[in-house]
């Protein structure tokens, strides 16, 4: 096959895996539509929770009321939509992978998800109901607590995906060990700075709370930790992969050369 065909050949199927993907979330959508309105009050309710007695959320613009659990449903649809949208990308790019990189990459798209998942529950389960009382203990005196319900799904949103992808932490160490990008105890030895750099990120990514800096910084942490026992077993295998490869290629070359010889002689 000419080189043009080919691309053209990959193209087509990555259209065709991009639109399957695509229609995963529009049938979810579709399906999870009729519920909108109960899919936010439940997102609100960790709010809702620690307001005071009498006070209630608001809509400041026209369309809010329909497009802030419009936008709630679509993100929830590709948040439930996630296995199927990696599967895709796993179907487009194994063929081009060798049989120890399949090996690695379905454990870690199936992982992935489920750390993404873990990160999203540990928000709003844990994060969300602390740092909503927090919010709210420290208001002034004479204000009254009426949140909009769209500053409300951007906040929720912001802190869903920053805990999801802070999860993602151990996939990232794996990878990075089993690529030799460097090694479990090098991240051992860098560990020091790595403490101070998940305070530092859990101040950048959350809101100006010691409480969600802290909720975030310390699962980051343990993350790390975790990220370099596995990464550390993972590249011991790709190691003994490469040995095994490289002796089946010397056990090869002899082959070859005393099947020479014989002929020779």
């Amino acid at each position: 096959m000419s080189e043009p065909s080919s691309l053209i050949s990959h193209l087509i199927e990555l259209r065709n895996r991009l639109l399957k993907a695509v229609i995963a979330v529009l049938l979810v959508f579709l399906a999870l539509f009729y519920f909108a309105q109960e899919i936010y009050a439940y997102i609100a309710t960790p709010l809702l929770a620690t307001m005071p007695d009498g006070a209630s959320m608001i809509a400041t613009d026209v369309a809010s009321p329909f497009l802030a659990p419009f936008k709630l449903t679509l993100v929830l649809a590709f948040f439930i939509a996630i296995p199927v949208v990696l599967y895709q990308v796993w179907a487009f790019i194994a063929p081009g992978l060798y049989k120890n990189e399949k090996k690695l990459v379905a454990p870690l798209l199936i992982s992935s998800t489920l750390l993404f998942y873990a990160g999203m529950a540990f928000a709003y389960f844990v994060v969300f109901p602390l740092a909503f009382m927090f919010f709210n203990s420290v208001a002034p005196d004479g204000v009254i607590i009426s949140t909009d319900i769209s500053s409300y799904l951007n906040f929720v949103l912001k802190i869903f995906f920053a805990f999801g992808l802070a999860f993602e932490i151990p996939v990232a160490i794996i990878l990075m060990c089993w690529t030799g990008m460097t090694t479990a105890s090098s991240l051992r030895k860098k560990r020091p700075f790595v403490v101070v750099g998940v305070f530092v990120v859990g101040m950048l990514l959350t809101p100006p709370d010691i409480i969600s800096q802290v909720l975030l910084a310390i699962p980051m942490w343990f993350l790390y930790e975790v990220g370099i026992i596995v990464g550390g077993i993972y590249s011991r295998q790709s190691q003994d992969d490469d040995d095994y490869d490289a002796t089946a290629s010397e056990d090869a070359d002899e082959s070859r050369g005393e099947s020479t010889d014989l002929q020779n002689k």
